[in-house]
């Protein structure tokens, strides 16, 4: 069975930071994309950013300069560094994988962990 888990998620004012984690379990996807994404209220889920197998990464325009994903593929880990966070921010963020070092269609996913940012 495989299982994604987020957390670091909380309450942090406008120019903080957090740290994101995601635990992957049942499988290595070390192989794999994989991503962050968020779904703020009354919007649709987007991507926040992704690393490939190679390291290549990927970040949307909104988040580039404040945020960095990194992954540690002995201790399968996933991470989101967040820096100077904005309300904007505010979301449930989930981190996911795809099935394969070919695809580019996530299916796996996590519960997702909640970020507010106050203003």
């Amino acid at each position: 069975q495989v299982q994604l888990v987020e957390s670091g998620g909380g309450l942090v004012q406008a120019g903080g930071s957090l740290r994101l984690s995601c635990d992957v379990f049942g499988r290595s996807f070390i192989t794999n994309t994989m991503g962050w994404f968020r779904q703020a209220p009354g919007k649709e889920r987007e991507v926040v950013a992704s690393i490939r197998w190679t390291g290549t990464t990927y970040y949307a325009d909104s988040v580039k300069g404040r945020f960095t994903i990194s992954r540690h593929s002995v201790m399968n880990l996933l991470y989101l560094e967040m820096n100077s966070l904005k309300p904007e921010d505010t979301a449930v963020y989930f981190c996911a994988a795809t099935a394969s070092r070919t695809s580019d269609a996530y299916e796996y996913w996590g519960q997702g962990t909640q970020v507010t940012v106050s203003s």
